[in-house]
């Protein structure tokens, strides 16, 4: 064809075709869908890949350094107690409303040292099969679940824990010398879209000048694109972010810095880098 064969096209067919496709696909939506499945499923199915992880170490892996000053079973130990301060909450218990992640759990870090591997990973087993007996008996608390200075829905705080568990997998399996894991498609799901329902918390930790209207498209399984605004209701600064939905939530776990992703972005630059810097500091660790 020539310059010279060129036609102008018909009034109107690019409304046809966006109409086309958006009938096909809603904007936002990746395909192909990943089946619904519940935050307490989500969770659930994190516990059975950490605990399959743990079975599969050897004995060496659990004496490994993996995370501030724990070893494997140290952090095992760790996961426990958070299993134990999120069952308070779900108690009601306010002793664990403003409980420090790590300080509150070290006492049971430090009481897995010179257990037999074996015996701490049971006990975490335990801790979670507990958690999520209570999770799944107890209707969803109207005022949520406050734990570690979060005031969580409880299907919220379920997807949290299932970032958790997916997060400290990965740590471990770097520690060991194993590849990473991802979540399933279904869990992977929730986690991007609380994590980028979040990011207008981390903007406001952070302190993040505004007003800003965030367009976040997060591509590849699990992803999708949101509109988030923060920082007050006047006329906002525009920007969008474009990154895979797993390496944006390694950024959210702080398990990856901006640099380590690929980006695409518009907008001001400086909005930017100051919202993926702030979308680190949700991690509780």
């Amino acid at each position: 064809m020539t310059a010279g064969d060129a036609v102008t096209p018909p009034t109107g067919l690019r409304d046809r075709v966006l109409a086309a496709a958006l009938a096909a696909r809603p904007a936002g939506t990746a395909l192909p869908a990943a089946p619904p499945i519940t935050p307490a499923e989500a969770f659930s199915r994190a516990a059975d890949a950490f605990y399959a992880l743990l079975c599969a170490l050897a004995e060496a892996d659990w004496h490994r350094p993996v995370l501030r000053d724990l070893d494997v079973q140290g952090l095992v130990g760790h996961l426990t107690g958070v299993e134990q301060d999120v069952q308070r909450a779900l108690a009601g218990d306010p002793g664990v409303a403003a409980a420090d992640h790590v300080a509150s759990t070290q006492p049971a870090a430090e009481r897995e040292a010179g257990r037999s591997p074996g015996a701490t990973r049971a006990t975490w087993r335990a801790a979670v099969g507990r958690t999520l007996e209570l999770a799944r008996q107890e209707p969803d608390p109207p005022a949520g679940v406050a734990v570690f200075g979060l005031w969580l829905p409880l299907p919220a705080l379920l997807v949290v824990r299932t970032f958790e568990l997916w997060t400290h997998e990965n740590d471990i399996r770097r520690a060991a010398g194993l590849p990473t894991s991802v979540p399933d498609t279904s869990a992977l799901s929730l986690m991007t879209e609380l994590a980028a329902t979040s990011l207008p918390l981390a903007a406001e930790q952070a302190h993040l000048p505004g007003p800003t209207e965030l367009r976040l498209v997060l591509t590849g399984p699990g992803g999708g694109s949101w509109d988030v605004a923060f920082g007050g209701d006047a006329a906002p600064a525009a920007i969008t972010i474009v990154t895979d939905a797993i390496g944006f939530c390694r950024l959210v776990a702080n398990r990856a810095a901006p640099a380590d992703l690929d980006l695409n972005t518009a907008g001001d630059p400086g909005r930017v880098a100051g919202l993926l810097a702030a979308a680190t500091t949700l991690a509780l660790d």
